[in-house]
């Protein structure tokens, strides 16, 4: 049994170490990666020990495009020649390369210099040792140019070829942050709108090789200046068709921007029936590139949540919960490069507020923006009912309900605004009846009604069981009382004149004069047969 394991042990193993193997053999088939830049010295690195007797070194050179190799250059210890693909800048870093084991080839290169390359190592007339590297081109472009006006939108694009050669490209900024990046295959763009004096600096672009290289990561600087005696006018500004619209109060409307793709938008508001054209302030904005919002208090209630905002993506639009003097006009600006998008929204905004006179109720609808508004009226829900109103000024329109409504004044009183593009919109106030008074005075019990829930008759009715012992035992009680006293009154009455009974008739004045000792007078006529006061009545 312990064989069978070792054995599985063994084979699971050889699977792991076949399997290895196997994707190692699709790893890239170069042993080292450089990048640079058009331009830009660089060298490919060949190194190895130093080494006797007959050396030479053959650099070949094969393009992405082609499939087979070129010679550049080929030395030995005594001369040195140049081969089809060489340029006029390719050298050995070492002429003494036999001695140092520094076999390194140096040159300025071109965009068409991208491929791999071979450096091969022949010692006696054999093949010693033999290394590919691909060299990777990066193109750096920085747009509008090095020295930016204010206000412009900065560019910085980054693509490296072969794209096969690297895993990642990044920026970072003056300060270190990194920046946001559209990825392409081999690069990507990234992107500062609204450059202002802090954003000058050196930008680096970092460059992470794919599969083996010496290197981690290749960086490189860029040096970008602001004009702060300049700003950036964008001249080409396309305007959509003005949206005319009108709302309620505290009710969610859109307004909405241009639907292009944008790298960020401004908001503009010009306040309503305002004749003065400079009023127009900024209320919002939004760098989907730096993720950053401004935002004026003067407008809370905006939230850049409109049903088609995807504001990273760069698509724009507005939620917006006004208040009365929020109408008025809004500009929408989206901003691509140097491309401006603008939509204008006309907006009124509706209103209807109540409040009592000594005489009646004043139900005032206010609007505002009103150079859009063609009529505004109230009705009743009757509507043979004919409303009077009133103005007390622009845009203020008032009608009155008595204090007490009846049938024919209470109801719905319709406020309704309508803009000249036909759009009405309209607003509601409710007047009801009031509660009619119950004049008669009566002391009841009221018991639930036949068809409520039971539940609720259960605790009245065990409630009334409770009370109908105590009130039984309470009149017993007064009852025996009554009754106890009644009897000890005339028993001490008849114990106290029990000897001077025959007086008790004959003078009954003196008795009702006297106070009673103890005792209860009681002025009693007996008329049943066997009263004892009738028998005692005999003794006279």
């Amino acid at each position: 049994m312990e064989f069978r394991c070792l054995l599985f042990v063994l084979i699971s193993s050889s699977v792991v170490l076949i399997t290895q193997s196997d994707t190692t053999t699709k790893d890239p088939d170069w042993s080292d990666i450089v990048v640079t830049m058009v331009g830009r010295e660089v060298t490919l690195p060949c190194v190895d020990w130093p080494l006797t007797g007959s050396v030479s070194i053959n650099w070949k050179m094969k393009s992405p495009s082609v499939d087979h190799w070129k010679l550049v250059l080929s030395a030995n210890e005594r001369q040195q020649f140049s081969g089809a693909a060489s340029k006029a800048s390719m050298r050995l870093v070492d002429s003494n390369f036999q001695e140092t084991g520094d076999f390194s080839l140096l040159f300025i290169p071109k965009m068409e210099d991208k491929g791999r390359y071979s450096c091969l190592i022949i010692q006696q007339q054999k093949k010693l040792r033999e290394k590919i590297i691909l060299l990777a081109v990066l193109t750096v472009s920085i747009f509008p140019s090095a020295t930016l006006p204010q206000h412009s939108t900065l560019r910085l694009m980054a693509e490296v070829s072969p794209a096969s050669a690297i895993s990642e490209v990044t920026w970072l900024s003056p300060g270190g942050t990194p920046l946001r990046l559209a990825r392409r295959s081999g690069g990507g763009v990234a992107k500062l709108p609204q450059i202002r004096l802090t954003d000058q600096g050196v930008y680096i672009c970092q460059v992470y090789p794919r599969g083996n290289s010496s290197s981690p990561m290749f960086p490189f600087t860029v040096d970008l200046r602001v004009d702060g005696m300049n700003v950036a006018s964008f001249t080409n500004i396309s305007h959509s068709d003005q949206i005319s619209m009108a709302s309620l109060t505290q009710t969610p409307l859109t307004l909405a921007c241009p639907p292009m793709r944008g790298d960020y938008v401004l908001l503009y508001w010009k306040p309503p029936d305002s004749r003065n054209i400079n009023t127009t302030t900024l209320v919002y904005g939004y760098d989907r590139w730096r993720d950053r919002t401004e935002q004026s208090k003067t407008h809370a209630q905006l939230s850049l949540d409109g049903p088609l905002s995807t504001p990273k993506e760069g698509f724009f639009s507005f939620l917006l919960s006004p208040g009365l003097n929020d109408g008025g006009l809004y500009m929408c600006e989206v901003f691509l490069n140097d491309n401006v998008f603008s939509q204008r929204t006309l907006l009124s905004i509706l209103q209807v507020k109540a409040r009592h006179s000594p005489t009646a109720l004043v139900l005032t609808c206010q609007y505002t923006e009103r150079s859009q508004v063609k009529r505004v009226v109230w009705s009743h829900q009757n509507q043979s009912r004919t409303l009077k109103w009133s103005s007390s000024g622009p845009g203020r329109l008032s009608t009155e309900v008595p204090l007490s409504p009846t049938q024919d004044t209470a109801g719905n009183y319709t406020c309704t605004m309508l803009l000249r593009n036909g759009q009405a919109v309209k607003a509601v106030y409710t007047v009801k009846l009031p509660p009619k008074d119950n004049t008669e005075s009566t002391t009841s019990i009221s018991l639930p009604h036949p068809e409520s829930n039971s539940a609720s008759l259960l605790p009245f009715l065990s409630a009334s069981l409770l009370l109908v012992p105590l009130v039984a035992a309470v009149a017993g009680v007064l009852l025996w009382r009554q009754k106890d006293i009644s009897r000890r009154g005339i028993e001490q009455s008849l114990s106290h004149y029990s000897g001077e009974v025959e007086n008790i008739y004959e003078n009954p004045e003196d008795i009702r004069q006297t106070s009673p000792q103890g005792s209860v007078y009681m002025d009693l006529k007996p008329r049943v047969e066997d009263d004892v006061y009738e028998k005692l009545d005999r003794y006279k």
